[in-house]
């Protein structure tokens, strides 16, 4: 919101010396975010003076008309400047920048040769000065205005000082003058005149033009006056552009610089109608799914139910309490009016200009809340202005359909901000503040408050307590620390979480946040079968982006996404990792009750309404590709695999508690991964996940390299860490033993290893693959698996006899099992 100190003070009386230290602590203190104080008379640098036109010189030979005159500056000697203008002649006062001066946007002045005429300095348009937009001439003051020589800075009204704030999404009375104004005279405890409490007239039994509304929440208010044969060339008047352009709003035609006007004074948004290009009566409805609309930004908008617009006989004209439609705005030319200004649902507004991106300012007010008192009395002073500079005749009749209904009373607990904020508040200093708003305010130690209709946003007991902490001030709140409950520290959950998101980052990967919203077509992308739970998302009634309506059933889908925006911005090796919830409906759940806020839900209607919240579980994926291993000088790296894939997995069971024993590892067959390439993840005998290469296609449909992998693990479905015992460490020493076992190949590493721990028996203490080998010398169809085994006794130095027997033990499983054979046997 910008505005001018010079605005405000026609209805708050600030102080006289007030400065923009002591205006920016009182904006700030009432809750705004000041962005900015300029002092106009500063925008403009060095001598800007009046100066009186004493001789003009037309030159020729040149493209345009170019005059050298002499300007009278209250110097010595007459000043010299070379000027384009025309609309100005001898005598006349002007306004003249001197040389060594500073116009806005970095412009210096200086003396130059041009012309072939020396020009000292330059005579001013409203538009150098950035006091408008007009560039078709100069300024000419009027006869008398100043003497030759006088700063003209205030003669301009270059003596001003701008303010731009940044209002909250909860107090929209504040995106206007008459808000502002309102609060400063709070803060400063000095008199609020209200540019809205005027003689207006009311309703008449006969109105200017037929208007109905048939949806009277979206619209709980329509009023409208007609003004009939103005002047279609009028301007505005120059402080109204002056101010209109100050607080960053374009000067347009009258009639419509009126409208802007009266939205930055009042905060009432309005709208002109050109009564020539109406078609019979107006109705005021929501818009039929499908229709279209040509807005005054040139767009053809395809309207929703939801929607509210005002239709002539045509049909739509404007979407209403956004933007007007082309067919009814005023143009040159236009002799007679409709102004409307009404009262919409800030909710719709709000929808509707998300919908269509289309904030308006005068949406960007709908959506925060206007004060439903105000639209007659913007009416009665738009009239009045557009009267006083376009002439024209205001018809006597008024429309004012009305269903406002009034605010409702809130009961407050008198000890309530006492007890909340930690001020001693008594049950009078308490009224009194809310009273300062503009409440009513009866009773004693509970107290019935009735917001003022320009506070929306005053709704609840606590909004009332959030009042008097603000206007008691900010600053007398103690800081105290509140005190510190009793805790059992972090849930199971939760170390779980951070201790698998620790263990990751400590293996090269890098954690990332998505949102949880997707697009209908990524089940697709991944590959997902038609009878996949996963296809089952649930979809959000408001989404932020219609892109993007339901909710994810799988982290790799937006994981995957993010993999591909790194890779696009030139990283080629990512390995990435991201924790966070799934959403899986209950695809049997019928439709919950509908519950009211006149109480709480019993137990039955609670149960029912949970009973269609989706299961959340906590779920955890990586994704890698590129080189795992970084190629140098020291060799050539390597690329990541499947395999690194199952060691995330593997990393984060391990982190979250698991014990070795539980878990398998085995072949699986598992969207969106490659069929011959996954693997699932079995804890206890449950599946907890899967791991591997993603399917081709999938990476073509996410555009990602070759052989990129990804895991997903139900950390939720994980049991509990057990209690771990401390390790007894032996002091013998090991026996080391390396057997190599030839057998088929489709036999998982795994299974081997399981084996192998089975046979071996209690003396052996660990048993890892460390090659893998293949040739015909091993056979067709069969590939060597090279183990470490580890054994050792706690009370004891093993013997080879033991050792090897143990082995064979070992060996005579795996050969039983899965018919292998020790290589060079």
């Amino acid at each position: 919101m910008k505005t001018s100190l010079s605005w405000l003070r026609e209805f708050v009386e600030l102080p006289a010396e007030i400065t923009a230290s002591e205006l920016d602590t009182a904006l700030t203190n009432l809750g705004m975010e000041v962005e900015g104080i300029v002092d106009q008379a500063g925008t403009i640098l060095g001598d800007l003076v009046v100066g009186r036109v004493l001789t003009i010189e037309e030159l020729t030979g040149f493209k345009k008309p170019i005059r050298f005159t002499t300007v009278d500056v209250g110097r010595d000697a007459p000043q010299e400047i070379v000027c384009g203008a025309r609309n100005f002649a001898e005598g006349d006062l002007v306004v003249v920048i001197l040389p060594g001066g500073e116009l806005p946007g970095g412009f210096k002045i200086g003396a130059r040769k041009t012309y072939g005429r020396n020009s000292h300095g330059m005579i001013c348009s409203a538009a150098e000065l950035g006091l408008s937009g007009d560039h078709s001439g100069i300024i000419v003051l009027p006869a008398g205005t100043a003497a030759p020589g006088v700063d003209a800075r205030p003669v301009v009204g270059l003596d001003d000082v701008l303010i731009e704030v940044e209002i909250t999404p909860d107090r929209g009375y504040e995106m206007s003058v008459r808000g502002i104004a309102r609060e400063l005279a709070t803060y400063f405890g000095v008199p609020f005149t209200d540019p809205a409490s005027r003689s207006v007239a009311g309703a008449t039994a006969e109105v200017p033009w037929p208007v109905t509304v048939e949806d009277t929440v979206g619209c709980d208010r329509f009023a409208a006056r007609v003004v009939r044969g103005i002047d279609p060339a009028a301007q505005s008047p120059e402080w109204m552009q002056r101010r209109l352009i100050a607080a960053g709003i374009r000067a347009i035609s009258l009639p419509v610089d009126i409208t802007n006007y009266l939205m930055l004074e009042f905060g009432q948004p309005m709208h002109v109608f050109d009564l020539q290009r109406l078609r019979g009566g107006l109705t005021v409805r929501r818009a039929r799914a499908g229709e279209k609309l040509t807005t005054l930004d040139g767009v053809v908008r395809v309207l929703d139910a939801e929607d509210m617009v005002i239709c002539d006989e045509t049909g739509p004209i404007s979407l209403a309490a956004v933007m007007g439609g082309e067919t009814s705005e005023w143009q040159e030319g236009t002799v007679d009016v409709l102004l409307e200004a009404a009262h919409w649902d800030s909710v719709m507004v709000g929808r509707t200009a998300r919908r269509h991106k289309l904030f308006s300012e005068a949406a960007k007010r709908w959506e925060r809340g206007v004060d439903p008192s105000l639209p007659l009395a913007a009416l009665q002073k738009a009239v009045d202005i557009l009267v006083e500079h376009a002439g024209g005749v205001v018809d006597e009749h008024v429309l004012d359909i009305d269903h406002v209904v009034a605010p409702v009373a809130l009961t407050l607990p008198a000890d309530a901000p006492a007890r909340l904020i930690g001020l001693p508040y008594s049950s009078s200093d308490v009224a009194s503040l809310l009273r300062k708003v503009g409440c009513e305010v009866t009773g004693d130690q509970v107290l019935s408050v009735v917001p003022p209709t320009w506070r929306p946003d005053l709704v609840a007991p606590i909004d009332l307590v959030e009042e008097v902490a603000r206007l008691g001030g900010y600053n007398e709140i103690p800081s105290v620390l509140p005190p510190a409950g009793s805790s059992n520290g972090l849930t199971p959950a939760q170390k779980r979480r951070r201790s698998v998101g620790r263990s990751l980052a400590e293996n090269g990967y890098v954690e990332v946040l998505s949102y949880p919203f997707v697009s209908p077509g990524t089940a697709d992308a991944l590959g997902l079968p038609p009878a996949d739970p996963r296809r089952s998302a649930v979809r959000l009634t408001n989404p932020l982006s219609e892109e993007e309506p339901l909710l994810r059933t799988t982290l790799l889908g937006p994981l995957l996404g993010i993999l591909k925006r790194n890779l696009g911005r030139g990283r080629r090796d990512v390995a990435l990792f991201e924790a966070g919830t799934v959403f899986l409906p209950h695809l049997t759940s019928t439709a919950p009750p509908e519950l009211g806020v006149d109480r709480r839900p019993d137990n039955a209607e609670w149960s029912a309404a949970n009973a269609i919240v989706p299961e959340q579980p906590w779920h955890l994926a990586v994704v890698l590709t590129g080189d795992i291993e970084p190629a140098g000088w020291w060799g050539p790296g390597r690329a990541a695999t499947w395999a690194d894939a199952i060691e995330a997995a593997r990393v984060t069971l391990s982190a979250a508690g698991v014990p070795d024993g539980l878990v398998t590892v085995r072949a699986a067959e598992h969207a969106p991964w490659h069929p011959g390439r996954c693997a699932e993840i079995l804890v206890d005998g449950t599946v907890v996940g899967h791991a591997g290469e993603l399917h081709p296609a999938v990476l073509a449909a996410f555009e990602l390299p070759k052989r990129t992998s990804a895991a997903e693990i139900d950390l939720d479905a994980l049991p509990d860490a057990p209690v771990v015992d401390a390790p007894k460490i032996s002091t013998f020493p090991p026996a080391l033993i390396d057997v190599a076992l030839v057998l088929d190949r489709t036999v998982p590493a795994a299974e081997v290893q399981a084996a192998l721990a089975e046979g071996a028996g209690a003396l052996l203490e660990s048993v890892a693959l460390f090659d893998v080998y293949e040739s015909e010398q091993v056979g067709e169809g069969k590939r060597s698996l090279a183990y470490k085994l580890t054994f050792r006794a706690p009370d004891r130095t093993l013997t080879s006899e033991e050792t090897i027997a143990a082995r064979d033990a070992a060996v005579a499983v795996t050969a039983s099992r899965f018919g292998a054979v020790l290589r060079g046997a």
